[in-house]
This record gives C-alpha cells, structure tokens and sequence, in this order.
C-alpha cells in the first residue's frame, strides 16, 4: 500500500521559515518524481517544486530563491525548505510521487503565513 505523510506545517510570520517532509512508504522511493504542490482557499491546486529521480528540480516562478526542494532517498523523504515566507503562501501543502501512469498524493498540510 502506497502511502504519502506530510508534515512540518503550521502557522509562522511573514518573514519566517518552515520546512516540510513527506515520508513515503510502499514505493521504490528513488525512482520516483516528487513534488509539492499546493492550493490555496478559492484557488486551482498549483505545483510549487519538483525533483526528478536524478535531482534535478524545477521550481514555479513566484517562490524562486526562496524555497528548495530536495530528497533523501535512503529515508523514502523528501523536503520543502521555505525561506521568507510570504501570506500568499498560506495553503494547503500537498506531496506528490509520480512515476509515469502512476501517481500518489498526500493528505497535505496546512501552511499559515500571518501575524
């Protein structure tokens, strides 16, 4: 049984930092494409980063710079480290693996960026 556990979610302050994990169980982790994407109260669920099985990541344009995706494939995880955190980045955090036909999400984890 395939399955995604997000965690590191909360509320934090602009300016602030979180980081989220996704541990994975009942893949081959390391073949697999991950990501995080996520969706925001009235808005389209969006994908926010990407890392391949090779690492190479790919990052939607309004968090560059400021958040890094990564991987550690012997711990089946994967991270979100979210640096200057903004109030649009308030949503719901969603881990993704996907590996042609194949794809599995998370239950997500609720972001807040506010005062």
């Amino acid at each position: 049984q395939v399955q995604l556990v997000e965690s590191g979610g909360g509320l934090v302050q602009p300016g602030g930092s979180l980081r989220l994990s996704c541990a994975a169980s009942g893949i081959i982790f390391s073949i697999y494409r991950m990501g995080w994407y996520r969706q925001a109260p009235g808005k389209q669920r969006e994908l926010v980063a990407a890392i391949t099985s090779d690492a190479s990541t790919d990052y939607t344009d309004s968090v560059k710079g400021r958040f890094t995706i990564s991987r550690d494939n012997a711990k089946n995880t994967v991270y979100l480290q979210m640096n200057s955190l903004k109030p649009e980045d308030t949503a719901v955090y969603y881990c993704n693996a996907r590996r042609e036909k194949f794809e599995r999400w998370g239950q997500g984890t609720l972001v807040t960026v506010s005062e």
